[in-house]
């Protein structure tokens, strides 16, 4: 990228740009033309309104879109909340269930220590399997499958073979691991646990895992009290007995697969369907609103797009001067390409979502991803228009000066802070809890980079190796060190110092760039009516002859 400082010092003398000396060679009414031409592509919507009186449609369009997304995404939201209570009161409800003697409290801790623990517990799960339909106060039933149902599955994993005597220190073990396993009708009489696994014997001193995998189905009724259909979900439940740590302590896990289904045969009586029509209307116009906006902001890009090739080649033509890379980008609106990606974004999300209304999909989650991006697009493309007051628009022209500034900095600061990540993970992992996985160690780190919970992270390393222990309160001082007191005040002086060129750069009233200063050099206001598409003519040549035309006489010179 060419230094645009360096163009103004080179083309002409006396500090004065390369085209002051060139109007005698030039059709002075041309240049003036183009100038004016250029400093109505970058006016904003209100000074555009004044110099040609056309209203801004595209910036109404843009503030009508933020209102009615926010109404929808708030909508979805609210029915998004229901569907994820539901699986997560299930959840809860399925530990409480078939977790023997499980309380809230014991999430973290629930586990057995003996033989007869882990029979009693497998025993108390088949023997809840089997009463469901007698105890649960939910609309929860077994799956069936045409006409049969589908039964419990109940898996031990155990080494093929294996001599273990800790006594003597030996072991022969085989590392192939074999599957046994036993299914239970749930349409049976329900019979006793004993009876159930009479046959079914742990291997305990080979045992890996016991899983017990089944499922079960229910429909969300909540829906209905807020006039949408109900869906229909299928949990498979998985309850697992960890061994393997062969440590003694069995830890026991329940977690649930969820999977929405449209339900198959339904009637609902006493509640008025308006309210989905509403919505899907709503929804409807919601897509036609980010279309329409879509193809303008595509007009506007591919506008900015060809009056950019027309700059490049008006400065070649007039002045043979090639125009650096920096002011070729002054042409592509960022902005716009936010406005599109999220417009893409809404349309797909609410066309999901109007195929959930309708049960076609039930994919949730994709279209919460969706239009909650687009939502924070659009939310986020507000800045733009507050760049139009000269106050807030210094912090957009400073966020965007110090970007590549801010990139190079954090490349160098990642490097720094994943060292850091790694040596944390493996010498202190295994004495402090808060770094026992890599993933955990970078969490704790950050946190530790905000100032986040500093203490207990210095507390709660074990003092069990002195030497480890030493070596985490250096480890610990140094990031805490290097990173809040240096690279975060690099960070905020790297920040700090773009802003201050901004700011006298507008107190000096200085152009930034060789673009700005060309244009800056047109002193016709907004208001002064030569902006107008339908004024007499003049003698403007270069602004009638097209692009090709153009190129082809800077090919004949």
């Amino acid at each position: 990228m060419e230094d645009t400082g360096e163009l103004y010092g080179s083309s002409a003398g006396n500090g004065y740009p390369f085209w002051a000396n060139s109007h005698q060679h030039l059709d002075f009414e041309a240049v003036e033309c183009f100038r004016r031409k250029l400093k109505y592509f970058f006016m904003n919507p209100c000074e555009k309104y004044k110099a040609r009186g056309r209203k801004p449609w595209k910036l109404f369009l843009q503030i009508i879109k933020i209102a009615i997304i926010t109404i929808q995404l708030v909508s979805f939201g609210l029915s998004n909340q229901m569907v994820v209570t539901f699986k997560e009161e299930n959840l809860i409800t399925f530990k409480h269930l078939f977790l023997k003697d499980y309380t809230d409290s014991h999430a973290d801790t629930y586990a057995v220590y003996t033989q007869a623990e882990v029979y009693g517990h497998i025993d108390y799960v088949v023997d809840q399997f089997f009463r469901l339909q007698n105890i649960t106060v939910g609309n929860n039933a077994y799956e069936k499958n045409g006409q049969t149902y589908t039964p419990m599955v109940i898996c031990q994993e155990f080494f093929r073979n294996g001599s273990i005597s800790p006594s003597n220190e030996t072991f022969e073990i085989d590392g192939e691991v074999d599957v046994e396993c036993l299914q239970l009708d749930p349409v049976q009489s329900p019979p006793t646990g004993e009876r159930n696994l009479a046959n079914f014997t742990l291997q305990f001193k080979r045992l890996l895992a016991v899983n017990i995998n089944f499922t079960l189905k229910a429909i969300n009724l909540q829906t209905v009290e807020y006039h949408e259909l109900p869906d229909c979900y299928d949990f498979s439940i998985k309850i697992t007995f960890d061994n393997r740590a062969h440590s003694g302590r069995i830890r026991i896990y329940l977690d649930n697969d969820v999977e929405i289904n449209e339900c198959k045969d339904w009637r609902v009586t006493g509640a008025s369907p308006r309210n989905i029509y509403y919505t899907l209307f709503f929804d409807s116009v919601i897509i036609v609103t980010c279309l329409i906006s879509l193809i303008l902001c595509s007009r506007s890009v591919l506008r900015g797009i060809n009056l950019q090739f027309e700059y490049a080649d008006f400065f070649l033509t007039f002045y043979n001067k090639i125009v650096p890379r920096s002011d070729r980008l002054e042409f592509v609106n960022g902005w716009y390409f936010l406005i599109i990606v999220s417009d893409a974004l809404t349309i797909v999300g609410s066309i999901i979502k109007i195929e959930i209304h309708i049960k076609d999909v039930t994919t949730y989650d994709i279209c919460s991803i969706l239009l909650g991006t687009g939502t924070m697009l659009v939310w986020i493309g507000v800045l733009r228009y507050m760049g139009y007051f000269r106050k807030y628009n210094i912090l957009i022209i400073t966020l965007r000066a110090a970007l590549p500034n801010v990139i190079r900095f954090c490349v160098c600061a990642c490097i720094i802070y994943l060292g850091y990540c790694f040596c944390g993970w493996i010498v202190l992992g295994p004495y402090h809890e808060k770094f026992r996985t890599l993933n955990i160690a970078s969490e704790s780190l950050f946190s530790l980079l905000n100032g986040d919970d500093m203490f207990a992270t210095f507390k709660n390393m074990s003092q069990k190796n002195y030497v480890v222990w030493l070596y985490s309160r250096l480890y610990l001082y140094t990031f805490v060190s290097l990173f809040i007191y240096m690279v975060l005040s690099l960070f905020i002086t790297l920040i700090t110092d773009t802003y201050e060129t901004i700011k006298q750069q507008q107190k000096d009233c200085t152009p930034v760039s060789e673009l700005h200063a060309f244009i800056s050099e047109c002193k016709d206001l907004p208001n002064s009516g030569r902006y107008r598409v339908d004024r007499k003519p003049t003698a403007c040549l270069f602004c009638c002859i097209p692009q090709q035309e153009i190129s082809h006489e800077r090919l004949q010179q």
